[in-house]
């Protein structure tokens, strides 16, 4: 679809400034930010059901967000789903990626967005068995197990986290808006470990403010496939969209997507070309651990977008070509531990995920057949 001519409005030139609505949850569990608020008075369109549009920012448009921009422009699209379309890779500025909604346009700039999917009125609750290592009024802690989707996305309509949060705990905090229940912050679906889960507005507001300040500890269990040069450090580089992929992030230096990401880590263990680590992350953006782990020369084991392969098998272990037993078919990252402060007492707590049943049984498998010196 192309926009042969328009002319946009704004009706709150401070809004941005003052903000709308509700949080929107990003993948750190913070505000998405503030709103402008604009009306579209008139505009041409071609190709209407087309799922992608194209427009050229006029001069009276300059400075104005990218998600008011979209919004107001695509008044059947809500201004949170624009949000999330840009933030997953669907908008572009002159043909390179833009994932922040907050972006300020230049007039003559060219913008293409790939609307996203119509809007779920939430997860239908489902009876999925849920690992609860902790549960008041006002929050749970979860351990989720891998291959579950926190919540619901393209693709990913049922089974999903927030589902079974739904019909687990009944009412549940809606600041994350109706697909995203409950949910303050994230894990890859094949990450496992805790998650924790806000039961009312008032608790999420205040769990997302720590998370916002950085002041909630998570640490993470990962094998990784090759030797870290240094048994600690710092990984201080900023992470951003890549390039190329749209489902991937990447190490962008100078860039706009980039955002600041540190991720320290300690090898707890050595093998031959593997090792295990304890990561603390200190930012939350999106595959912070597994782009900076990648970035120094060791990604996740069988993580397939950063490591380039998504299972390890007995005879790769054996260097023996003929034997195809999995020992792993996920990427090797557990969410073991996370230290916050409660949202109503104000007790500093701490939760702590045993290591599920297939690294222990991976982690088993390389100790036997890897241990150096064998």
């Amino acid at each position: 679809m192309t926009v042969r001519s328009m002319t946009v409005q704004s009706t709150n030139d401070d809004a941005s400034k003052l903000g709308t609505g509700g949080p929107h949850v990003d993948d750190d569990g913070v505000d998405g930010g503030g709103t402008e608020d604009a009306e579209v008075v008139g505009t041409e369109v071609v190709d209407a059901d087309s799922p992608v549009a194209t427009v050229v920012v006029g001069d009276e448009h300059a400075a104005m967000r990218l998600d008011a921009f979209l919004a107001a422009l695509f008044s059947q699209h809500s201004r949170v789903r624009m949000q999330d379309a840009i933030s997953t890779g669907g908008a572009s500025i002159d043909g390179r990626a833009a994932t922040r909604p907050s972006e300020r346009l230049k007039a003559g700039a060219c913008v293409t967005i790939r609307f996203p999917e119509p809007a779920r009125t939430g997860p239908t609750p489902e009876n999925i068995p849920l690992d609860v290592i902790y549960e008041d009024e006002h929050l749970a802690v979860v351990n989720k197990p891998p291959g579950m989707v926190v919540h619901p996305a393209k693709g990913h309509w049922s089974g999903t986290m927030a589902g079974a949060i739904q019909y687990r705990f009944g009412g549940v905090s809606t600041v994350g808006g109706p697909t995203r229940p409950g949910i303050v912050h994230r894990l890859d679906r094949d990450t496992s470990g805790v998650i924790v889960v806000a039961r009312n507005d008032a608790a999420h507001m205040k769990l997302a403010a720590q998370f916002e300040r950085r002041e909630v500890e998570k640490e993470y269990f990962a094998i990784v496939a090759g030797a870290p040069r240094l048994d600690r450090d710092l990984i201080d580089r900023p992470i951003g969209a890549h390039p190329y992929q749209r489902e991937k992030m990447a190490i962008r230096e100078d860039h706009s997507t980039a955002r600041a990401a540190q991720t320290f880590y300690e090898v707890t263990e050595r093998f031959d070309a593997l090792a295990t680590v304890r990561v603390l992350p200190r930012t939350g953006r999106t595959h912070q651990i597994r782009v900076h782990l990648a970035s120094v020369g060791c990604p996740v084991l069988c993580d397939r977008l950063y490591g380039g392969r998504a299972r390890l098998t007995r005879g790769e272990l054996l260097r023996k070509l003929d034997d195809d037993t999995i020992v792993l078919e996920r990427q090797a990252l557990h969410a073991r531990r996370i230290c916050l402060v409660h949202p109503t007492t104000d007790e500093r707590m701490e939760f702590v995920a045993p290591l599920p049943a297939d690294l222990t049984a991976a982690l088993d498998a390389i100790r036997q057949f890897r241990s150096i010196g064998r």
